[in-house]
């Protein structure tokens, strides 16, 4: 017995003195972890700055031919959360990169229309992926603006984290727009439109909504539309996107009412005259049917005069009317045929066929 307790003591002791050994590796351990993180983190930043400037030589190549192409720096308003009021630049406004297409050709002695057209993505940015439509927009002698809003990728992280979704990046859209009333003489500020697709489309609602006088027409397709049921069905990893401390600093059950206010689905009242079109597609598995369904059924419910179809399971699901497939460049005709009415661009598109022309040879 005595050498049983002798050993328990010798056990003990030794657990004892190796406990603040292993705290400490434990320790070290989570430091090399944090610091791992945080230097994949700026890689990842890094190689989307590498990734955008590849692309930006893209857009040369993919559109150069009928566009005149620049990329301007603009500011919008200051950062929606800044944690210390005392320290030096509080206050001032976010510095953001606007992209600007200026059809080849045009005279500058009349005037053009504009479409502003916010990118999608929770972080993204205006990539080649839009080249298509660009050239079509470029066919019509539509200028267009496109802003690099805060949040958007391949500007580093600081920009990345300066993230407000549904906030004060409609303001940057929107002071993109008035960028391009001040500075290029031949922008007809009487024939302004805004289109744009999923995150896109929610900041082009939420401009509609807050600045009516602002646009003459709209265009929203498969827009993220109720924040509240979006993280209901997304995964936790997207819900984290948003209440990472940079950004809303919150999950949607913590504060139901900040999401709803970036929500469009909970802020239809504020339409007021400007004619809209809202396209989705049932088998879209990016954003859910039933969120443009609420944001539909909310505009019906305060008497809201606008236009919108539901596509019935088209190939290509969130992306159906973006691709170069004969269907979505028919229903981009229709998309057009809309902006039209509005617009009155020098040049339209009226078939698939001129869709074809403006994408290899121009319009001729």
């Amino acid at each position: 017995m005595k050498r049983a307790a002798i050993f328990i003591s010798l056990i003990l002791f030794v657990t004892a003195a190796y406990q603040p050994v292993v705290g400490q590796e434990n320790s070290e351990k989570d430091e090399i972890i944090e610091t791992m993180s945080r230097h994949m983190q700026y890689m990842q930043h890094r190689m989307n700055e590498l990734e955008k400037a590849v692309d930006d030589v893209l857009w040369y190549n993919k559109v150069g031919d009928v566009a005149h192409i620049d990329k301007v720096y603009i500011t919008g308003p200051p950062l929606w959360k800044e944690k210390n009021p005392d320290s030096q630049g509080y206050g001032n406004p976010v510095k953001f990169r606007s992209y600007v297409f200026i059809p080849k050709g045009i005279d500058t002695d009349k005037k053009y229309p504009l479409i502003v057209f916010p990118h999608g993505g929770v972080h993204s940015n205006f990539n080649t992926y839009y080249a298509h439509i660009v050239r079509e927009l470029m066919a019509q002698q539509y200028i267009v603006v496109a802003a690099e809003y805060r949040g958007s990728t391949g500007y580093g992280g600081s920009h990345y984290r300066k993230i407000d979704y549904g906030g004060r990046e409609v303001e940057d859209v929107d002071a993109s727009r008035q960028y391009m009333l001040d500075n290029y003489h031949f922008v007809d500020e009487n024939r302004v439109g805004i289109i744009g697709w999923s995150h896109g489309g929610l900041i082009t609602l939420h401009n509609i909504f807050d600045y009516p006088d602002n646009y003459d027409v709209a265009y929203a397709g498969v827009p993220v539309s109720d924040l509240i049921a979006r993280m209901g069905y997304k995964t936790q990893g997207y819900r984290d996107l948003y209440s990472v401390d940079y950004h809303i600093g919150q999950t949607a059950y913590e504060n139901v009412e900040e999401y709803r206010r970036r929500s469009p689905a909970w802020n239809a009242h504020k339409l007021k005259d400007v004619p809209l079109l809202v396209q989705t597609n049932t088998n879209d598995a990016d954003v859910n049917v039933l969120e443009v369904e609420h944001l539909i059924k909310s505009l019906k419910a305060h008497d809201k005069d606008f236009e919108y179809k539901i596509f019935q399971d088209v190939p290509g699901g969130h992306s159906f009317n973006r691709l170069d497939t004969k269907k979505a460049k028919e229903i981009r005709v229709g998309i057009y045929k809309f902006l039209d009415e509005e617009l009155n661009p020098p040049k339209k598109i009226r078939s698939v066929s001129d869709i074809n022309r403006a994408a290899y040879k121009g319009f001729r």
